[in-house]
C-alpha cells in the first residue's frame, strides 16, 4: 500500500540519521513500529535485516571514505557476530511467536532504557579501540541479540566499545561497517530456513513488501546525510530521543499484549 510505503520510509530515514550519527537504533526503532503493527517477532526481525543489507552497505561506505573503521577489529567484530546472527536466526525461527512477543518486547524496553541511561553518561576522547579481548565475544552476543530482538547490535557494542575506552568516531565507523557482514550473515540465515522449511512464513514475508521497501528507500537516502546530523544536532539530544521512542512504543506494545 503506497500509504504504508509511505509511512516506513518515513520510519528508514529517521531511523539511519539517528543509527548513523549514534552507531545504533535503526534496528531497534525499526523493529518496535513493525511490532506495534502486529508483526510477529521472527517476520519483523527478517523484515529489518533484509532492509539492513541495503542500508548498512550505504552506511559502511561512507565509514570507510571517512577513514572511521579500524579494519582488524572490524574483522573480528564482523566473524563473531555473524556467528551470533545465524545462531539468533534459527532460535528465533523455531519459538512461537507468541511466546516471543512478550520477550522481545521487554529487550526492546530494556534496550531503550540504557540508550537513554547513555546520554547522561561522559563521552571517553581516546583514539583507538581499547581492550581487543572483548572484540569476539562481544560480537558472538551483540548478533545474537541483534537477531533475536531485531535490533541491538549498536546498542550492544557501540555502547561497551566506548565504555571501554574507544574513540567515538572509530567505535561507530568500524561497528557500522562490520554490521553490513553481521546483517548480511543474518538474512542468509532467515532466507536459508524459510527455504529449508524451518521456518514457514514465506506468505507473511511477501507481505511485508511494502513495509520492506520503504525501509530501504528512507534508510538509502538518509545514509550519505548521517555525518550532517553528526555535525549539526547535539549527539545527547539524539540519544535522549530515541531512548525515548524506543520506551515509548515498547510501552504501547506492551498495552497491546495486555489488552
Amino acid at each position: 500500500m503506497p500509504e504504508e510505503f509511505v509511512l516506513f520510509a518515513l520510519v528508514g530515514f529517521c531511523a539511519q540519521m539517528i543509527d548513523g550519527a549514534l552507531g545504533m537504533a535503526y534496528g531497534v526503532v525499526s523493529t518496535t513500529f513493525l511490532l506495534g503493527f502486529g508483526v510477529s517477532p521472527a517476520l519483523a526481525s527478517a523484515t529489518v535485516h533484509s532492509a539492513e543489507v541495503f542500508t548498512t552497505a550505504a552506511s559502511a561506505t561512507s565509514h570507510i571514505g571517512n577513514r572511521n573503521v579500524e579494519w582488524r577489529a572490524l574483522a573480528v567484530l564482523a566473524l563473531a557476530g555473524a556467528i551470533g546472527g545465524v545462531v539468533g536466526a534459527f532460535i528465533l525461527t523455531s519459538v512461537d511467536g507468541a511466546v516471543m512477543r512478550p520477550l522481545i518486547t521487554t529487550y526492546l524496553a530494556l534496550m531503550g532504557v540504557w540508550i537513554l541511561m547513555k546520554a547522561f553518561r561522559p563521552l571517553p576522547r581516546i583514539e583507538a579501540l581499547q581492550r581487543r579481548a572483548l572484540l569476539a565475544p562481544l560480537g558472538v552476543i551483540g548478533g545474537l541479540l541483534d537477531s533475536i530482538g531485531g535490533g541491538g547490535w549498536g546498542p550492544t557494542v557501540t555502547t561497551t566499545l566506548i565504555g571501554a575506552g574507544g574513540a567515538p568516531r572509530k567505535v561507530i565507523g568500524t561497528v557500522s561497517a562490520a554490521e553490513f557482514i553481521v546483517t548480511s550473515a543474518t538474512s542468509a540465515a532467515f532466507l536459508a530456513a524459510l527455504l529449508s522449511g524451518h521456518w514457514n512464513d514465506s506468505m507473511g514475508l511477501m507481505e511485508q513488501g511494502s513495509a520492506l521497501a520503504g525501509l530501504i528507500v528512507g534508510g538509502v537516502a538518509a545514509a550519505p546525510l548521517a555525518g550532517f546530523a553528526v555535525r549539526h544536532i547535539p549527539r545527547r539530544t539524539l540519544t535522549v530521543l530515541v531512548g525515548i521512542v524506543v520506551i515509548s512504543l515498547a510501552g504501547y506494545q506492551t498495552w497491546q499484549l495486555i489488552g
